[in-house]
């Protein structure tokens, strides 16, 4: 009740960073993780983009071998000091305060995404998953969530004057999808429903389903 509680706090304060009411469930964790697979013989490298408070965190940590890293990229400074509390005495974890746009990324065979991508502009959408996409090593992949109707409920209950930015926001977003998505799959047991993509840069073979 706690995490859900900061959770409820941080997204009426600041909605367009914490697009979440709520921490991601345990199905959705393992929804956002299954392509984070095993490579015998050879370290990984791993990021999270906007842990929040360390749900899916949890999932990838207890999948990372003695030898994998995992580097979080978290804007929120309430959630930074919980997963420092969390995760601080780990050294297969590196923390990155700030924007994701902000830091140098490395290469990664995996990276999963928490940010609320309904919230964004275009040029703010299409920045991070060029970020991103080209983040990815050979075989990457890249693997985000969006709520069930929350692009609705966004053009909904935006005003008319940012109504066309969060428009041209989901349909940066679309084309996105349309270009590098090799797997959508529905998760109900969250709060709220939510939908998690898999991503492959463009022109990289198709992971198997």
């Amino acid at each position: 009740m706690a995490e859900v509680t900061l959770f409820l706090r941080e997204y009426a304060r600041t909605r367009r960073e914490v697009g979440a009411i709520a921490p991601s469930s345990p199905r959705l964790g393992r929804a956002l993780t299954r392509y984070l697979i095993p490579s015998p013989g050879r370290s990984r490298a791993v990021l999270e983009v906007g842990p929040g408070t360390g749900a899916v965190t949890r999932h990838i940590a207890d999948a990372l071998g003695r030898e994998d890293t995992l580097d979080l990229v978290e804007a929120n400074p309430r959630f930074v000091d919980i997963l420092h509390g969390a995760y601080g005495g780990d050294p297969r974890l590196q923390f990155l305060t700030g924007l994701v746009q902000e830091h140098e990324l490395g290469t990664y065979d995996t990276i999963v995404c928490g940010l609320p991508f309904a919230n964004f502009d275009a040029p703010t959408t299409t920045d991070i998953f060029d970020r991103l996409l080209g983040a990815l090593r050979p075989g990457g992949t890249l693997s985000f969530f969006g709520y069930v109707g929350g692009a609705t409920a966004r053009r909904t209950f935006t005003g008319r004057a940012a109504r066309a930015h969060v428009l041209d926001g989901q349909h940066a977003l679309r084309r996105i999808l349309d270009r590098h998505t090799f797997r959508t799959e529905l998760v109900l047991g969250n709060l709220p429903p939510a939908r998690v993509h898999h991503l492959v840069p463009a022109g990289e073979p198709v992971q198997p389903v």
